[in-house]
């Protein structure tokens, strides 16, 4: 149940592909560098492996649970959290106007990677606390800016999202929640489900960004509210102040992240005050939901890697069989051991590496000098955001159930952990908008709604990096054409759902799973293509390390050859399958 810090992978990405020194430079960051978010991660990763990484089975064992004073947390949570906030984990990226460091979008993110694999139940209030942060920021007035985000930059107070009511899952239309004005503030009322962390007793007080509707307000989405709703009620001088009208009302059993309380709340006439503009809560709320989905894809990567590492270190130490000699052998010298570590391995790396690589995109938008290129950042940070929540989410089911097969039997047992891996992973396929949101929003919002282009972009650049292996000579004839043949296959599939989805307005549900599963394995496939042609320059030039730059390109051309040509499947679904699915009907089922 041990974790460590892949320090060296995580460093390497932030290095050369995302060009951390770069980035910082172009930002105005002069004292910000790649040596710097090194010394940043070391310190991280000695809270996640001493303190969180402990805590973890504790909280699957012993999760959150109520009695007649609310939620309280597993046993050590709190303690941890009063450590976790005290050293300033949640102020990294927050500006530094409102208390916070002012680093960028890419190191909070690898930062991140370490809590979730440490610890998902318990990093899953800090993530929220962020996002709450960016809705807070982004939209709220001076005075509730200056009111709530140095509580929360500081850890004092968390942060909550509350969208999801009984009868509106992802149907956000549907949303029957309350705002009657009140003077200078707002009643709430109504009832919220699936809430992460709703209630604690781990802070004073928890502020609430929930969706409701004013009694003007127009129907459906266009006519939803964001408001802040705080548990206790904060004085003009910043001072806590009488209980608001909030409470849980049950917790939820879960398959899996037990540590995490997912509460349903309710809200009776509470106290609250409206964030920007009536009737503009939605497009408040996405700026929440989109950071929250790249985090949530970053959690697929984490408990991959935590996953990975149980198994690495099982498969290292079980002995089956023996040898002529008499000796035994280790699991990890069977072939089939190896493939299934080095399929968890090469996927990890490649989900690490898109996971980094769009998260430094937040960081390009908003610091970019001018109009056109924040246009273009921006376009290709939408165009991530669906491809890691969904397709990271999506490889984490795959990677932590071959996680338990490598244990075999003993992976079927809660002793080992690594069900737990598996159970706690479930989830992400689901919140913060399922997988087929996810690709509904690829395909047709991030693609056919711009006729493609941004996708064109990013096909240019993965050509460009295709054409760089063919030029450099590099040795891997297999990993050459392999990524050749899977960016043919985006091609393909690019101009297919151009030129079909106009005349059917069905096709694009159809092929949408396919079609961004497709194009996740063909970013992986490119990042996995470009580290390989830094390793292979680096250890050319004598530079770094043997060893790992060694290992680096041997995972980059696993990836390519039994990863990527999964692209080919995909491409056949979205061709032909999408026609077979739209033919269904209800009574065929």
């Amino acid at each position: 149940m041990s974790y460590v810090h892949p320090y060296r992978d995580a460093e390497f990405v932030l290095r050369h592909l995302v060009d951390f020194d770069a980035l910082c430079a172009a930002a105005g960051l002069e004292e910000v560098n790649a040596d710097l978010a090194v010394a940043i991660l070391e310190e991280a990763a000695k809270l996640g492996s001493e303190v969180l990484a402990p805590l973890n089975r504790v909280g699957d064992q012993q999760g959150a649970r109520m009695d007649a004073q609310g939620v309280e947390e597993t046993p050590g949570f709190k303690e941890a959290y009063g450590q976790f906030a005290e050293s300033g984990w949640l102020s990294l990226s927050v500006a530094e106007e409102f208390g916070g460091q002012n680093l960028p979008n890419a190191l909070n993110t690898a930062v991140n990677e370490i809590w979730h694999s440490a610890n998902m139940a318990f990093a899953l209030c800090p993530m929220l606390s962020q996002g709450a942060m960016e809705s807070i920021a982004h939209h709220a007035d001076e005075t509730l800016q200056a009111l709530y985000l140095p509580r929360l930059a500081t850890g004092e107070w968390t942060g909550t999202m509350n969208l999801t009511e009984p009868d509106a899952g992802s149907d956000l239309a549907a949303i029957k929640c309350k705002a009657i004005p009140d003077g200078d503030h707002y009643r709430i009322s109504g009832q919220k489900i699936f809430i992460t962390w709703g209630d604690h007793r781990m802070t004073e007080n928890i502020v609430h960004l929930v969706l409701a509707r004013l009694p003007d307000a127009p129907p459906g989405v266009k006519g939803i509210s964001l408001f802040i709703v705080p548990k206790v009620l904060v004085e003009e001088n910043g001072d806590l102040g009488a209980p608001n009208q909030v409470r849980c009302l049950s917790l939820e059993h879960k398959l899996g992240i037990h540590g995490s309380p997912t509460c349903v709340m309710e809200f009776d006439a509470a106290i609250g005050y409206l964030v920007g503009e009536p009737n503009k809560g939605l497009a408040y709320m996405f700026t929440m939901m989109n950071h929250a989905r790249q985090a949530v894809g970053l959690q697929g990567l984490s408990i991959s890697e935590r996953a990975y590492q149980g198994a690495l270190q099982y498969a290292q130490e079980r002995l089956q069989g023996t040898r002529r000699d008499g000796s035994r052998i280790a699991i990890i010298e069977y072939p089939d051991v190896r493939r299934m570590l080095m399929t968890m391995k090469s996927a990890t790396e490649a989900m690490r590496a898109l996971a980094m690589v769009a998260s430094a995109e937040v960081d390009r938008f908003r610091y970019a000098s001018d109009t056109a290129e924040k246009a273009r950042h921006f376009a290709r940070l939408e165009l991530f955001t669906p491809i890691v929540k969904g397709w990271l989410t999506e490889m984490s089911q795959e990677l932590t159930s071959l996680g338990i097969q490598v244990y075999g039997g003993m992976g079927y047992v809660e002793e080992t952990g690594a069900a737990q891996h598996y159970r706690d992973a479930r989830i992400l396929t689901i919140y913060e908008g399922t997988t087929g949101i996810q690709a509904q929003d690829f395909i047709g919002r991030k693609t056919l709604s711009n006729n493609g282009e941004a996708l064109q972009l990013l096909l240019d650049e993965m050509q460009s990096t295709a054409e760089a292996l063919r030029s450099s000579g590099y040795p891997d004839a297999s990993l050459v054409a392999a990524f050749d043949q899977s960016l043919a296959h985006g091609v393909k599939a690019r101009a297919w759902i151009l030129e079909q989805a106009g005349a059917n307005r069905d096709l694009a549900g159809s092929a949408s799973f396919n079609f961004l599963m497709l194009f996740g394995y063909l970013c992986g496939g490119w990042l996995m293509a470009r580290e390989a042609l830094q390793a292979r320059a680096l250890s050319e030039a004598g530079e770094g390390d043997p060893s790992f730059l060694g290992a680096k390109m041997t995972t980059a051309r696993f990836y390519c050859e039994h990863l990527l040509p999964r692209t080919q499947s995909c491409l056949a679904a979205v061709l032909a399958g999408s026609e077979s699915i739209m033919a269904l009907t209800v009574d065929q089922f």
